[in-house]
């Protein structure tokens, strides 16, 4: 198969950006982002988006170009990824290079996703409310009600995933894991995954100084500035809950940053126990 796309995988701040471009130069690729928030254009400085520099250096496509108020999901990108690839392959690209931390989102480029049923705003809506009220915890609970399946799989510290397969389960009286079929889409062009990978120690140490670089740079503001907007899907990730306990007077600022540190390490353990059960991935130092 002569048409090859390289997917630069990794745990958070291990470096992807910067490899990316040296590999899209090499081969003439732009690089494709495959980030669930990089996506959103009003989300800067906490998504870590890549440098004026990287920009300039090669096109990038999927930063910073949907509103946070779309509800863009990794369904969505599973299809407007796959348009771009094959216009780039028909165009001449013979490697292409991708590159994310996205786990849901490089699985729906590579493998597909299974046909999830529409679900009314309000009742997301509804549950958003009873997550920032009563916590996740409550809502576990009640998915441990009506999915023990998913209750058994999902991340239950992630209140967007938890809300994802309770409003299904509600909504079609079906559990949300019912839905699943585990039907891998087949793609024409070879996929090469990349992952990079750093020793713990400094790991944690890249992100904890990106963390304060951060602050430095003006997260602070950015969140403050997203407080209207702070039950859309696109605001449920680390960086920006943690300011808006700050803003709500439950914790000092300087312990905000140091939950955004350590919520940022626990995410980086969590993408690491995703792709290490994919044998298909190429591990090299960052």
């Amino acid at each position: 198969m002569s048409r090859r796309l390289e997917i630069i995988l990794g745990p958070t701040a291990v470096g992807k950006s910067g490899y990316a471009v040296r590999r899209a130069l090499e081969v003439g690729s732009p690089v494709i982002s495959c980030d669930s928030r990089q996506i959103f254009e009003e989300l800067k400085i906490g998504t870590a988006v890549p440098t004026e520099e990287q920009l300039a250096a090669v096109p990038h496509h999927f930063i910073r170009c949907v509103p946070i108020t779309r509800n863009y999901t990794a369904g969505i990108y599973e299809v407007e990824a796959l348009e771009l690839v094959n216009r780039l392959f028909a165009e001449g690209h013979e490697t292409l290079v991708m590159c994310g931390g996205s786990m849901l989102y490089i699985d729906a480029f590579c493998y597909g996703l299974d046909d999830f049923p529409e679900v009314p705003l309000q009742l997301r809506r509804h549950l958003m409310d009873c997550l920032r009220s009563e916590g996740v915890e409550v809502l576990a609970q009640q998915l441990k009600d009506l999915d023990p399946q998913s209750y058994e799989e999902l991340d239950l510290s992630n209140g967007q995933r938890v809300i994802r397969a309770l409003e299904v389960s509600m909504y079609t009286g079906q559990p949300f894991s019912s839905f699943k079929t585990r039907r891998f889409k087949e793609r024409d062009f070879e996929i090469v995954k990349i992952g990079l990978e750093r020793p713990r120690e400094q790991l944690y140490e890249r992100i904890n100084a990106r963390v304060l670089q951060m602050m430095e740079d003006g997260l602070e503001a950015e969140a403050r500035a997203m407080l209207p907007y702070r039950d859309l899907p696109a605001l449920q990730t680390v960086g920006y809950r943690e300011l808006f306990e700050y803003f709500d007077g439950r914790c000092t600022l300087d312990q905000a940053v140091r939950h955004i540190q350590a919520d940022t390490r626990h995410y980086a353990k969590r993408q690491l126990t995703w792709w290490r059960r994919d044998p298909d991935i190429r591990w090299i130092p960052a």
